[in-house]
């Protein structure tokens, strides 16, 4: 079979302007049937227990599940919240109500069950596809009034009882009449993702299959050197808006896809070396667990040509790893900025030549013919380069509101037609207009400024800690709050040494590293880690060795 071009396929889209996530899979196989996705675990929505399967067999598995949601009685702009243990059958459920034309709003399996409950109620005339376990959990003591539930597994007695609306089994409607989907509505509500919920209850942002176009099509831009045939592996959480786009991307182009679920060491080495992707992305938090992949014997990181990272800026150091552990003679990791509300705003390649000189803080340049960032003071007015302010962007990528509170979206806007975004990130712009980021607004200390270079620092100067946040005490004097790695004893000396010329912290307190509190796209809960260190309700620390 003829293989598109990559500029075929943005052509088209472009043509269009809409990311449609139902019809993703049909049209990648299409072009590419026989490409094959390898998964960490088998599928739980579907009688099968492979890993490996063709873009024909995930398509075939989509419309199958949008079938099924049909018979069961989800209709055309109905909210259904997808709620389900952790694997691919995520973006495939999400997939299939796209293709039913329902409205996918995609809850992270880590959510607790009060925040599930929370979610729910801002949704009109709800559904839920979960497990039948999670259901009993959320639906306890009545706490899903009215919602219909669609389960994925066979386990209805655990849920029987549990939930006030009508329970259906997913398995049970197999053979349901397949319809075929009508044309999305461009501006209206496509896909329903939560923020990381860093602080506080998470927001639903709404997207619309045109702002998902938007995010898309630059994305497809950047990734034209690796089309066609390069592996990629994925290992990022499957309801964020970012995992939809990566595979818009990857799928458009007909690329061999690795995607974890599993975000363990062990899981990432064997992928690594069964799979020798050249591109892997992860969140930029699990980069530094893969540090400790760089030297081992089985070379897992040889392969990879390309690293890509979102959300986050990630520290000088880790970078520098990864790219000395590939084979390739100009690997390159890109990473890109954003929000969930925005999607992508700048970017930034690092090679083995830049790494040493850029500042871990630089984020990059803004996406040139598709983002305006500018930098203001408190009352919105440009700052000097080199002046740190308030992050503003403009972006047509942009959501469409957060449901249920469209006062606080609103909120969030700046200029008298409201298309300029605050991003709630402090930073800076250079001479070069390149944008460095200092803090989130809510995470500032006093007159330090920038507590994200403060952690830089230490990790330069201290190799040992994998993981660093510094956060104020029940006094407001800065702490830091560390891992190392193998989570051995912080030695003592080693720290003074490091923080003698550095703004006064508080006597630093060892967790270990599963003990920080993460998002699913593994941000730290700062706000979080606040509360419990000045409660005193944090984990047991590690001890120092008695000197």
């Amino acid at each position: 079979m003829k293989r598109d071009s990559a500029f075929g396929v943005l052509r088209r889209s472009a043509a269009g302007r809409i990311f449609d996530i139902g019809t993703m899979f049909e049209e990648a196989a299409g072009r590419h049937p026989a490409t094959e996705v390898r998964l960490d675990r088998p599928l739980t929505a579907v009688a099968s227990d492979r890993t490996r399967l063709t873009y024909a067999e995930l398509a075939e598995i989509v419309d199958d599940l949008a079938a099924r949601f049909r018979e069961a009685g989800v209709r055309p702009g109905q909210y259904v919240a997808v709620h389900v243990d952790n694997g691919f059958d995520i973006p495939l459920l999400g997939c299939a109500l796209a293709r039913a034309r329902a409205v996918p709003v995609m809850l992270a399996p880590a959510l607790a069950p009060e925040i599930v409950r929370a979610l729910v109620a801002r949704l009109n005339d709800p559904w839920i596809v979960t497990n039948a376990a999670r259901l009993a959990l959320i639906a306890k003591d009545g706490g899903l009034p009215g919602v219909r539930a669609v389960l994925i597994d066979q386990a209805m007695g655990e849920a029987e009882g549990k939930a006030e609306g009508e329970v259906v089994e997913l398995r049970g409607l197999a053979g349901a009449p397949r319809v075929r989907p009508g044309a999305p509505v461009p501006d209206a509500p496509a896909l329903i993702t939560h923020s990381s919920g860093t602080t506080g209850v998470p927001k639903l942002m709404v997207h619309t299959s045109r702002t998902l176009f938007h995010r898309l099509f630059p994305q497809q831009l950047m990734a034209w050197p690796v089309r066609r045939t390069e592996p990629i592996l994925l290992a990022m959480s499957f309801v964020h808006s970012r995992f939809f786009n990566s595979l818009g991307v990857f799928l458009g182009f007909g690329n061999p896809l690795s995607v974890l679920s599993d975000m363990g060491l062990d899981t990432v080495r064997r992928a690594m070396v069964e799979f020798r992707p050249t591109v892997a992305e992860t969140h930029p938090n699990n980069f530094v667990l893969w540090e400790e992949l760089a030297d081992e014997p089985d070379a897992p990181l040889a392969s990879v040509k390309y690293y890509s990272a979102t959300f986050d800026a990630i520290h000088p150091g880790t970078v520098k790893r990864l790219l000395a552990a590939s084979r390739h003679r100009r690997p390159m990791l890109v990473q890109l900025y954003g929000q969930s509300e925005t999607g992508p705003l700048s970017g930034w390649v690092s090679t083995k030549k830049n790494v040493e000189r850029v500042d871990g803080r630089c984020i990059g340049y803004s996406l040139p013919g598709f983002i305006q960032i500018r930098v203001v003071d408190n009352e919105g007015r440009p700052v000097p380069r080199g002046t740190i302010g308030r992050l503003q962007v403009k972006s047509r990528a942009r959501i469409l509101t957060y449901l249920g509170e469209d006062e606080r979206f609103r909120g969030q806007t700046a200029g008298r037609s409201g298309r300029w975004w605050y991003v709630t990130d402090m930073g800076w712009r250079d001479r070069a207009g390149r944008v460095f980021l200092a803090d989130r607004e809510v995470d500032r200390i006093g007159e330090i400024d920038s507590n994200l270079s403060l952690e830089d620092t230490l990790l330069d100067r201290l190799p040992e800690i994998s993981e660093v946040v510094v956060v104020p005490d029940g006094t407001g004097l800065p702490t830091a709050v560390v891992a190392t790695r193998g989570d051995r004893p912080l030695d003592a000396g080693r720290w003074e040494k490091a923080v003698a010329d550095l703004p006064d912290l508080g006597a630093p307190v060892q967790w270990r590293f599963d003990d920080f509190p993460r998002t699913s796209t593994w941000k730290i809960r700062r706000l979080e880690m606040r509360e419990l260190l000045n409660a005193g309700t944090g984990p047991a620390p590690i001890s120092a060795p008695e000197q």
